[in-house]
């Protein structure tokens, strides 16, 4: 695979003008199902619907329509980050759109900003990140499989359409890898999307710069108060936020107006903090939990003695198998775009 640079404007949400060939579109019928191609000189979508040659679509505006040989119409759109992710190919589970946002806004990510991604997944947030901080910035993702790491290089870099200058990707431990890629200013956010966040707060402490953001990601109410509790042990922290959102769509059809029957509900809590300067005492909190409120280090860990792993707090994962194919497609894929690109150049 040929090493690619962005010298500019990147990824399919910062394209204007017409559609291009290696453009990525989503065809919507009238009853809002969606197909995503990739637009090719010589390519052919089909249903049974009937077929749309490639050649007929390349060249309109985006948000054109097309009609099938059966005229059946397709609304032609380029896809939204938020619609990509949702569907791209992965190997662990993403952060979802909506807790995307809120790590973006809660967490104060700007143009420029020097910030650390521990656990990059399948990419979805990285393509957030990356996004905001601009190729002026620099994210530090870290990853503790390699397999993961590699799908998700894949598909941030289908997303942008070539490797963003602003993102590196370290495969090891947050507490190994942290103290050889942050420099002696520090860093400015840190973002924790692991299953045991408390274990790295120390070597979060010693990167973020004085006032800096970190912000964690957890699945569970145990691992949520688990880490609250030793942020606020550590004392080089401000007094923990933590909240969860829900997303609740709705129906609007005349005066046909309510919510939609499904929702998204909980995907995970987030919790934030600032890193106060060294040597600051906080302010001691006015009110305090009862006796008994706080949980023993014995009470904070799983039950048995079992270890913290996807499986203990319920999460759903993915089989060995099923990450082994999804990086075989990923990397068929890009084989593949990059011989068609060389074509398109050359012919």
């Amino acid at each position: 695979m040929t090493e690619q640079t962005i010298p500019g404007p990147i990824g399919p949400a910062a394209r204007r003008g017409p559609l291009r060939a290696g453009d990525r579109v989503q065809l919507t019928d009238a009853k809002g199902r969606m197909h995503t191609i990739q637009l090719r000189q010589d390519g052919h979508f089909h249903t049974h619907r009937g077929g749309i040659d490639h050649a007929d679509v390349i060249g309109l505006p985006d948000g054109s329509v097309v009609r099938t040989a059966e005229d059946h119409e397709y609304l032609v759109l380029r896809p939204l980050l938020s619609d990509y992710v949702m569907g791209m190919p992965r190997g662990a589970a993403i952060v979802y759109p909506k807790d995307a946002g809120q790590i973006v806004q809660m967490g104060d990510i700007f143009t420029g900003a020097v910030v650390v991604e521990a656990g990059v997944g399948s990419g979805a947030l990285a393509m957030s990140l990356l996004t905001t901080v601009g190729t002026g910035g620099r994210l530090i993702s870290i990853e503790r499989r390699a397999d993961f790491a590699e799908i998700a290089r894949a598909n941030v870099r289908a997303w942008f359409g070539a490797d963003h200058p602003a993102w590196e990707v370290h495969v090891g431990d947050l507490a190994d890898v942290l103290p050889t890629v942050a420099d002696e200013a520090g860093v400015d956010r840190v973002v924790l999307d692991m299953l045991a966040p408390w274990e790295n707060i120390d070597a979060v402490t010693w990167a973020l710069a004085p006032g800096g953001v970190v912000l964690a990601y957890v699945a569970t109410t145990t691992q949520l108060s688990r880490f609250v509790e030793d942020l606020r042990d550590s004392g080089s922290f401000t007094e923990p936020q933590a909240w969860e959102s829900l997303v609740r769509t709705w129906h609007v059809e005349g005066l046909a107006v309510r919510p939609d029957h499904r929702m998204v509900g909980h995907t995970g809590f987030l919790v934030t903090a600032r890193r106060l300067a060294p040597g600051t005492v906080p302010p001691q909190r006015t009110r305090r939990p009862a006796p008994g409120a706080r949980a023993s280090d014995e009470s904070a860990v799983p039950p048995s003695g079992e270890a913290w792993t996807p499986e203990a707090v319920g999460e759903r994962t993915s089989s060995e198998r099923k990450v082994r194919r999804v990086a075989r497609d990923l990397r068929a894929r890009a084989a593949y775009d990059d011989a068609t690109a060389g074509e398109d150049r050359n012919g």
